[in-house]
């Protein structure tokens, strides 16, 4: 299985960066080898992927998601494939964010893709691309704050919970679903000319 792995800087704060990696659905909009990502549960998500011009459909099992820090996941079907992103805050409006994807080429395509660089290629345009569609926004389209530690789903962690409540952020029934946070970024640079949704 080979890893492939690309760091980008984002001028957003790491709750922002954060809760819009959660959002699994909006993944085709700077992911190109993603077709589409549906969360079934709070720890599983379907995928549909075109890589090399292969077309494959599997499901991913969230393996550990801690707010503000790291998501890491893991194909439970088919060929394995999964990775990690983590999250480090820079200061106030700025995070480092890690893309790790860990992919095993199954087939003649996929295998030439891989030896020519195409899924190399793919994870650092997928975090060059996530960098501008963070942004090309003032806030996170959504936000999920539970916690997940070896593959369960722990509810929200107590500072997570802590944060939030204190910014009146949590749904009552405390599924750890936020609202959108209210930070005002009018000072922070944006790029108005990029792709936005």
């Amino acid at each position: 299985m080979g890893s492939y792995e690309h760091t980008v800087e984002i001028d957003r704060p790491v709750r922002y960066v954060y809760d819009q990696w959660t959002q699994f659905e909006s993944y085709p909009q700077f992911m190109d080898d993603v077709e589409w990502v549906r969360q079934t549960a709070d720890d599983m998500t379907r995928w549909r992927v075109s890589i090399g011009g292969i077309t494959r459909e599997y499901d991913a099992r969230i393996l550990e998601q801690h707010p503000d820090e790291v998501i890491s996941w893991m194909s439970i079907e088919g060929p394995e494939q999964g990775g990690t992103v983590t999250f480090v805050p820079l200061d106030m409006a700025r995070t480092r964010v890690t893309l790790r994807m860990d992919f095993d080429p199954h087939g003649f395509a996929e295998k030439a893709g891989d030896s020519l660089g195409f899924i190399e290629s793919s994870v650092k345009k997928s975090a060059e691309e996530f960098k501008r569609f963070m942004e090309s926004r003032e806030a996170p389209t959504g936000g999920w704050r539970g916690e997940i530690v070896e593959g369960r789903t722990a509810g929200m962690s107590p500072a997570a919970e802590r944060s939030a409540s204190g910014l009146g952020l949590t749904d009552p029934a405390g599924s750890g679903t936020d609202t959108d946070p209210q930070v005002d970024l009018r000072g922070m640079p944006t790029d108005t000319g990029r792709r936005t949704t």
